[in-house]
């Protein structure tokens, strides 16, 4: 019983610390303003990014070259991103208030999906003149 009480517990703390970690990467990548070159690829009007369009926005960072130093925080925001899905799914009709925040979770992890993926256009870019200029 004991054993099984510390699980719960050390669960409980784990989620405590990895939602801390989600929120702190979205908080940073809120800090930054999308290039019209993004807004232009994935079709994004005004300041918002829909919370729907987080898988469509992966998809296209998937297609870009790797930097290499995003990869473990793409995964950490796509697992707190389904977790708020299921939130919203559980507290929907019950909890109106905890839907709304986890509604407006899920367009900070869309927003930041756009920020990875105008970091992503970026180096590709620089990549390629890189290479231009090597050429030459």
């Amino acid at each position: 019983m004991i054993a099984a009480l510390i699980c719960v517990i050390s669960a409980a703390a784990c989620l405590q610390f990895f939602v801390s970690y989600c929120r702190s990467i979205l908080a940073s990548s809120r800090k930054a303003e999308l290039s019209e070159r993004v807004r232009e690829v994935t079709g994004i009007v005004g300041p918002e990014v829909a919370a729907g369009d987080f898988q469509r926005l992966l998809q296209l960072v998937r297609l870009c070259p790797e930097r290499g130093d995003d990869r473990t925080e793409i995964r950490a925001v796509g697992t707190y991103y389904t977790l708020l899905r299921g939130i919203i799914l559980i507290s929907r009709s019950a909890m109106p208030k905890l839907s709304a925040w986890a509604e407006s979770e899920r367009q900070s992890c869309s927003y930041f999906a756009a920020v990875v993926l105008d970091r992503r256009i970026s180096y590709s870019r620089d990549l390629l003149m890189q290479q231009a200029a090597d050429r030459f």
